[in-house]
């Protein structure tokens, strides 16, 4: 079962940024196709803890991008991305 991929308006507008441009085709092209196929597990990807346990990230590099999993609905919920020092603040 595959699941589709959504991305908040957030999320839609960050990645129009020069500074993120260069991970658009990543995203597409390599990270996408892995979240379908299991967004839980994966050797770039977490669960976060405590209050944000439901959210999962995913490293690219320096840049971590955050989403969410709607099991019900079979969808990935792209909520963020952002570099890695900014992140967890």
């Amino acid at each position: 079962m595959a699941y589709k991929i959504a991305e908040t308006e957030t999320f839609q507008k960050k990645i129009q940024n020069s500074k993120y441009s260069h991970l658009r085709k990543k995203l597409i092209d390599y990270v996408y196709p892995l979240l379908r196929e299991n967004p839980f597990f994966g050797p770039q990807i977490k669960k976060l803890k405590g209050t944000y346990k439901e959210i999962y990230r995913y490293r690219i590099g320096d840049f971590r991008l955050f989403y969410t999993v709607s099991e019900e609905l079979v969808i990935v919920f792209i909520i963020d991305i952002e570099l890695r020092k900014d992140s967890y603040r």
